[in-house]
């Protein structure tokens, strides 16, 4: 909490010039606290209730006058606000973004902590600075209009005003230990959620769908029941909120006259109450209460779930791949994707796979790169536990390839430090040179949308290709190329060096491997093409399928 703290105090005094715009123009924002109680008291005692109209009046429109001068106020204060916040959701997204890439976090939590959370931050940053900003500048005044109207009140006001806001603020540390609690079960729903929709084909072959929805229904039932509990908690804002900002109305009516209040005060210490202190007060309550709980808690994520490093990453000597024994199952009563499978893949080697739909293949690519981590035996690369390869020695692209917002630069060398002729030579052996001229060169903007699904895969691989990654596994991330820009892409990654594991899409991607694995659910054989026609049952069946015209597989 105390490093979330000092973040955000950095991110108000980064720039003081701004911040002292925004407090000049908090200032004028809450004039009218300040006026209310003034204006109201002179209108009746001095002006209506002594028969002077014009008098009265005048006091009217001096309470106009500082609404207008409010309504100039708070719409600069929320451009200085503004100035203050955007900045900080930049500096959070980019380190957030730069912590992941160096980590290669590429799990669904990773990409719900470099989206969504970087939102919530920067909303909630928002929305607590702008009460924090208005409470206080709103509290002052009100005080200062009291004391020059009748000093005597504000005991009657504050002290009942103060009780409220201290118990607000005690109950704080039970409502950001809620809140965290709604935030981890809120992520392991998602991440449980990504997963089971990632693996639907594996999940539905293998007749595990009840288990999977039993499991994922067990994350969204831990989920409510922390929604349930914060709910409870959150109670006593409302008791707080009631002691503040009506208790002081209470007191005022009952023993203000017997302090001297005119009728006319009367009024004009109720309406400040009611007017300025009250709804500044429940803005706190349900600022800090809400968007200042789920600040602090997610930013202590953001800040404290920081990619692994040193032993828990290492490098290893080669990527020669190894699985022994290798079995997955998504669940522990479902029936396995991967079956004790045995498979070494050398360094430098060229393999494919092939197999129905459905049968586990992406799912052995989960296991090499460590997405997943096998039930039974063990996959390791260069001798290393896949789940703790340094991620800067295997890339993986799968099908639907990510492009982000920014311009084409920016998304083909994240995973790299590359110069432009560098850049060039992998955009020619990729074949991606033509998608470059269209787009307008490097330092165009480019986003997803606007992009075909084969050209996200283009960048994709690009991307890749300038990696300095030696083991690369592409799941069926070509599908959206024509055969002769797939074979230009696995080609290129073939001259490249180091392991190519490819998730074959079409049966002449399999035949330019220098060895194909067949996965059948019940054995894997591999070998060359020729010997698998001879071998393979399953493998024949899928080469008498093939349609030359349409070169899928699977």
């Amino acid at each position: 909490m105390r490093a979330a703290a000092r973040v955000l105090a950095r991110a108000v005094t980064r720039e003081p010039g701004r911040a002292a715009r925004l407090a000049a123009w908090s200032v004028a924002e809450v004039a009218p606290s300040f006026v209310i109680g003034l204006a109201l008291a002179g209108a009746i005692d001095d002006g209506f209730g002594a028969g002077e109209p014009m008098v009265g009046l005048v006091w009217v429109g001096v309470l106009g006058l500082s609404w207008v001068v409010a309504a100039v106020g708070a719409r600069q204060a929320l451009m200085a606000l503004a100035g203050i916040v955007e900045p900080f959701r930049e500096r959070l997204a980019a380190g957030v973004v730069r912590d992941a890439l160096a980590g290669g976090r590429v799990e669904a939590a990773a990409v719900t902590r470099s989206n969504l959370q970087v939102e919530v931050a920067r909303d909630a940053f928002a929305t607590v600075l702008g009460v924090l900003r208005s409470f206080v500048f709103t509290l002052v005044s009100v005080a200062l209009g009291l004391a020059a109207l009748m000093p005597e009140v504000l005991v009657l006001v504050l002290a009942p005003f103060a009780l409220g806001l201290g118990l607000f603020l005690l109950s704080l540390p039970a409502l950001a230990r809620r809140q965290r609690a709604f935030l981890v079960a809120d992520e392991r729903t998602t991440e449980w959620v990504t997963v089971a929709m990632g693996a639907l084909r594996d999940v539905t072959a293998c007749g595990a769908e009840e288990r999977t929805g039993e499991l994922v229904g067990r994350r969204i039932d831990e989920q409510a029941a922390a929604a349930g509990t914060l709910a409870r908690v959150t109670a006593v804002r409302t008791f707080a909120l009631g002691l503040g900002g009506w208790a002081p109305v209470l007191l005022v009516l009952a023993f203000a006259p017997g302090l001297g209040a005119s009728p006319g005060m009367v009024v004009g210490i109720v309406a400040a109450v009611l007017q300025s202190l009250t709804p500044a007060l429940n803005g706190l309550v349900e600022g800090l209460g809400v968007s200042g709980v789920r600040l602090m808690v997610t930013l202590e994520r953001l800040m404290g779930d920081r990619p692994a490093a040193g032993p828990d990453r290492l490098t290893p000597p080669d990527v020669r791949v190894e699985l022994s024994g290798a079995t997955f199952r998504y669940g522990p009563h479902a029936d396995p994707v991967v079956s004790d499978l045995d498979l070494t893949v050398p360094e430098g080697e060229h393999l494919a796979v092939v197999g129905p739909s459905g049968i586990g293949k992406s799912t052995l690519a989960a296991l090499i790169t460590g997405l997943v981590q096998p039930g039974e035996g063990t996959v390791t690369v260069g001798g290393v536990a896949a789940e703790r390869v340094d991620p800067a020695a295997r890339v993986l692209i799968p099908q639907e390839a990510y492009v982000f917002r920014g311009t084409l630069w920016d998304n083909l060398t994240y995973l790299s430090v590359a110069s432009e002729s560098r850049v060039d030579g992998a955009v020619a052996e990729v074949g991606a040179d033509g998608l470059v001229q269209r787009l307008g060169g490097y330092q165009a903007e480019i986003h997803a949308a606007e992009l075909t699904p084969g050209e996200r895969q283009l960048v994709a691989l690009v991307r890749a290709y300038l990696s300095p990654a030696r083991l690369t596994i592409l799941d069926e991330s070509t599908c959206h190329l024509d055969p002769a820009a797939e074979a230009r892409a696995e080609e290129a990654f073939a001259r490249r060096g180091g392991t190519l594991i490819v998730i074959a899409h079409r049966l002449t991607s399999a035949m330019r491997a220098q060895r194909i694995l067949v996965l059948d659910g019940a054995e894997a054989v591999s070998g060359t093409h020729a010997d698998l026609l001879r071998t393979s049952r399953l493998y024949a069946d899928l080469a008498g399928q093939w349609d030359p015209d349409l070169e899928q597989v699977s």
